[in-house]
């Protein structure tokens, strides 16, 4: 077992320093290319901050374990609003736009549905994948034309991102090429960490899925969202929750699936109704005055938790 965590803890990190140099490299290449600003936040820089639990479901999907590439999905996204959000709402309340409220939480319960209609059989098809995958262009051309509405907001999130970029080309390239190396070797010791931990402790691919793989790939958001809640920019939280839930199914799913069609034996409807709710309850709180304090962020947190006990329990 320490050597199975010694795997997930290496591939934890990997994958943390993987995504920033694939990040900063891109960030750099976009910026030789004349790119703006705006379309770089919203392709290289969204795709970079999915890019480990990307890889971790592909490496997964590719070596049959359709439950922890599936699982890390749902799990992610349970844990993107019942400990990340809920940790930066303790940390200091944070305001919702209402932009989130009216188009992009309301798109997040669709998709949720959507996801447990697809996977009724415990199979996403390749067909299904590339419907996500078609729905991934969709959303990003539908933000980039909504972004430029308010580009003053979206340009201030996105100057640490830019401010890092190596300005030199030959350095992006090398970044780009280590990141993405990077990346693949630490989800690979990840994944094999983690169905060593499955084997060991005689539980599901699936529970690991949803918990030890899901808060895993989750470490760097939740880093982030603790960070800016420490410098009065929590806010964004509330964006990058959104944004990472709705990646995680229409660009995590969609690309996996299209490279082999995801399996899962063992994730049940409960654990997507689990999902769909923290979607519903983020939606519905979210709409009560346009902010989540204190309170709310205790309830989720405390939901999160009481969700963690109970699928610990059904795995024992």
């Amino acid at each position: 077992m320490p050597f199975a965590i010694f795997l997930i803890i290496i591939g934890v990190a990997l994958l943390y320093f993987g995504a920033e140099w694939l990040i900063r490299g891109a960030t750099g290449i976009g910026r030789q290319l004349g790119m703006e600003s705006l379309l770089i936040g919203l392709t290289i820089v969204a795709f970079g901050t999915s890019a480990p639990e990307l890889v971790v479901s592909i490496a997964a999907a590719l070596r049959g374990s359709g439950d922890i590439a599936l699982g890390n999905v749902i799990g992610s996204n349970i844990c993107n609003i019942g400990l990340i959000l809920a940790v930066a709402a303790l940390i200091r309340p944070v305001s919702v736009q209402r932009q989130l409220v009216k188009f992009d939480m309301p798109l997040v319960v669709v998709l949720s549905v959507i996801l447990l209609i697809f996977m009724w059989n415990g199979v996403l098809a390749r067909w299904q994948a590339g419907l996500f995958a078609v729905g991934l262009v969709s959303y990003i051309l539908l933000s980039i034309r909504l972004a430029k509405k308010s580009g003053a907001a979206v340009e201030g999130e996105l100057e640490e991102a830019l401010a890092n970029a190596p300005a030199k080309p030959w350095l992006a390239i090398v970044l780009v090429v280590v990141g993405i190396v990077v990346l693949v070797g630490g989800a690979s010791l990840f994944v094999d960490g983690a169905v060593r931990l499955a084997t060991m402790l005689n539980v599901s691919e699936a529970v690991i899925g949803l918990t030890v793989v899901a808060i895993g790939t989750s470490l760097p958001e939740l880093a982030t969202s603790v960070v800016a809640a420490l410098k009065k920019e929590s806010d964004i939280a509330v964006g990058n929750v959104v944004g990472s839930n709705i990646f995680n199914i229409l660009c995590i799913l969609g690309i996996s699936g299209l490279v082999t069609p995801l399996r899962a034996t063992d994730v049940g409807p409960s654990d997507f109704g689990v999902m769909i709710a923290f979607a519903v309850v983020f939606w519905v709180f979210s709409a009560m005055g346009f902010r989540i304090g204190r309170a709310k962020g205790g309830v989720l947190l405390a939901a999160y938790a009481g969700y963690l006990i109970w699928i610990s329990s059904q795995a024992a």
